[in-house]
């Protein structure tokens, strides 16, 4: 495991998609801030209801966004934001109402391409010690529309079914976005918005459940974050605003870091590898943490965020889109790329080479 001031260089060797920028995984107080520049809040039903020039509209202002710092702020996304809040609740439940021992007979494990599971505290990666509780769930162990080989238990991912079913309603409201998310992209860059279509249409998915308790002293002195500095291996990423402060996002023009608060009932959206590679380096793979609040909260308060990322299934091929110049990457198998860059996190042998 990585000391505290462990630098993302030291983790190359993992890396699928180009991340030249160098940072230290955790907080550091060196860390410089930009308290001027603002990530882009844009209002999705332009693109969701509008006419063509409604769409247009966003679609600039959208791929402008990501484009300068792969993270966005989507409102009018047709979400009731009522169910964040019962969602903010439930992971508490969750978190709150079991005993480690409960929690561990879940232990997360691969399955496909996803770590699939519970991940106790400071065990969220072999890197870095976070200091954040995590339960990965992906499309397996949802009652819903997949391609399976065997009857689906909900006790076979659950401690108590009811959390499938809730959860579920949270899964079913955000897959309604995929496509449209993912078109408003491809326009961006000039490609067909409907090439990834068919591949998005009921496709793998990981739900992230995050509980972050209070931080004591001596933990904050130990130099340790909430969560490591990191940039997502999916497409992209939808992470409903969290209450409270703390998601921290690199700049890549200034070289600075940038405090992401987003208004309740939002969406956030962020690129990640698998975009990265099939956009040929236009859309980045940005770099974002989880650490001490501003306002201090992070001593007192639990930090609950549930954010959902989009993968393609195991044997898709991800390549570099036509008409975005000469391929930088080779085509590569999703389940390869996906477990040699996440490898990185759950050791060497996690990797698939086929």
């Amino acid at each position: 495991m990585a000391d505290a001031n462990a630098l993302n260089q030291h983790f190359t060797r993992y890396d699928q998609v180009e991340k030249s920028h160098t940072y230290r995984l955790a907080e550091h107080p060196s860390d410089v801030f930009d308290e001027d520049y603002e990530i882009a809040t844009l209002d999705f039903s332009q693109f969701l209801n509008g006419n063509d020039t409604d769409k247009a509209k966003f679609v600039e202002a959208f791929g402008t966004a990501i484009q300068e710092i792969g993270f966005s702020v989507l409102t009018g996304h047709g979400v009731d934001t009522s169910l964040y809040d019962e969602m903010h609740d439930l992971v508490i439940e969750l978190f709150e109402s079991l005993s480690l021992d409960e929690k561990m007979q879940f232990r997360a494990q691969r399955q496909g391409s996803v770590n699939q599971g519970y991940f106790p505290i400071e065990e969220t990666s072999d890197i870095h010690p976070d200091q954040v509780e995590g339960w990965v769930l992906c499309r397996r162990a949802f009652d819903i529309e997949q391609i399976r080989s065997e009857m689906f238990r909900a006790e076979d991912y659950w401690p108590d079914v009811k959390y499938e079913r809730e959860f579920r309603r949270l899964v079913l409201s955000h897959e309604q976005l995929f496509i449209p998310i993912a078109q408003a992209m491809l326009q961006s860059l000039g490609c067909d918005p409907h090439v990834y279509d068919e591949k998005l249409t009921s496709t793998n998915f990981g739900l992230r459940l995050n509980y972050y308790p209070p931080m004591s002293e001596s933990q904050r002195q130990t130099g340790a974050g909430r969560l490591l500095g990191h940039e997502d291996v999916d497409l992209f990423t939808l992470l409903p605003a969290p209450r409270d402060e703390g998601l921290q996002v690199w700049n890549h023009s200034s070289g600075k870091w940038v405090r992401l608060q987003a208004p309740r009932g939002s969406i956030i959206i962020n690129t990640g590898d698998y975009m990265q590679r099939i956009s040929n380096d236009r859309l980045p793979s940005t770099t974002h943490r989880v650490g001490n609040a501003a306002d201090g909260s992070h001593s007192s308060t639990p930090r609950i965020s549930f954010p959902m990322a989009v993968y393609v299934w195991e044997d898709e091929i991800l390549e570099v889109l036509p008409g975005l110049g000469e391929p930088r990457y080779e085509p590569v198998k999703a389940i390869n790329f996906h477990t040699r860059s996440t490898s990185k996190f759950y050791g060497d042998d996690y990797a698939v080479e086929s």
